[in-house]
């Protein structure tokens, strides 16, 4: 099958499925392929193989490089300015203009770009309505730069980075919502889960609330509901019921606030 013949193989709207819940479902198949979403005018792409996460790319140019460099302080406004008009004259690469007037180490150079498609991706994860496709088949990543990241693991991050979390209780069924591990430690490696992350997973026995679970500390419970979203999403925890309600202070109400930068 030829690119132009390929069609998409899931399609879904981050207006009734968050993205975490769609990438979820994507990793299930294991293939190479790119993940498209598309809200506005703008565009993002994912690029999949095997299960990992080898590049991304944007439409917008407030995620190009140069304004990633920028925006890093890595350029100043003068060196900016320069290298994208000789970019432009000579219709050549930014990374090649950036250590040929020294501006930037070829070092320096790779490990901005790889920083800058991490920050394409975790940009994603804001993005509350757009359509968002995933078409199969090995991208042409011809001379550019790769990454390396495990799709699950990059799911658990962007929870965590997400600018809106209002929703995660409700998606996870409730503050009053009981979960049960349903994970392999092999899984929990894979997502180079940290010791809290652990602390937080082993503490869901089958009983906890998810407001109590949330609420266990050290952690903010804003923190909290986001990484127990993640195991959920990623099918490390499962609900197994609705419990009592937890006790709290009178006219309190449930204290799990999640913030929003929106």
């Amino acid at each position: 099958m030829t690119r132009a013949e390929r069609v998409p193989q899931y399609r879904g709207d981050l207006r009734d499925t968050a993205l975490p819940e769609m990438l979820s479902i994507i990793d299930r198949t294991r293939v190479a392929g790119v993940v498209e979403a598309v809200s506005g005018e703008f565009s993002k792409r994912i690029y999949l193989d095997n299960g990992y996460v080898v590049h991304a790319a944007s439409s917008d140019l407030a995620d190009s490089l140069g304004s990633f460099l920028r925006r890093t302080g890595r350029l100043a406004d003068g060196q900016f300015q320069e290298a994208m008009r000789q970019r432009a004259q000579e219709r050549r690469r930014l990374g090649e203009v950036l250590i040929e007037r020294g501006f930037l180490s070829p070092a320096q150079v790779n490990q901005a770009i790889r920083e800058q498609i991490e920050a394409v991706l975790w940009g994603l994860f804001s993005w509350e309505q757009g359509e968002v496709t995933f078409t199969p088949g090995a991208p042409d990543l011809t001379g550019i730069i790769r990454i390396q990241i495990p799709l699950r693991q990059v799911i658990v991050e962007g929870v965590q980075r997400a600018a809106n979390a209002k929703s995660i209780v409700g998606r996870m069924g409730g503050r009053d919502a009981v979960f049960a591990p349903s994970f392999r430690c092999e899984d929990l490696i894979e997502i180079a889960l940290e010791a809290p992350g652990y602390a937080l997973l082993a503490a869901v026995d089958g009983r906890r609330t998810l407001y109590e679970l949330c609420t266990l500390g050290p952690a903010p419970a804003a923190d909290a509901a986001r990484l127990l979203y993640a195991f959920h999403v990623l099918g490390l925890i499962r609900r197994s019921g609705v419990g009592a309600p937890a006790e709290r202070p009178a006219g309190t109400g449930i204290r799990i606030k999640l913030r929003s930068d929106g």
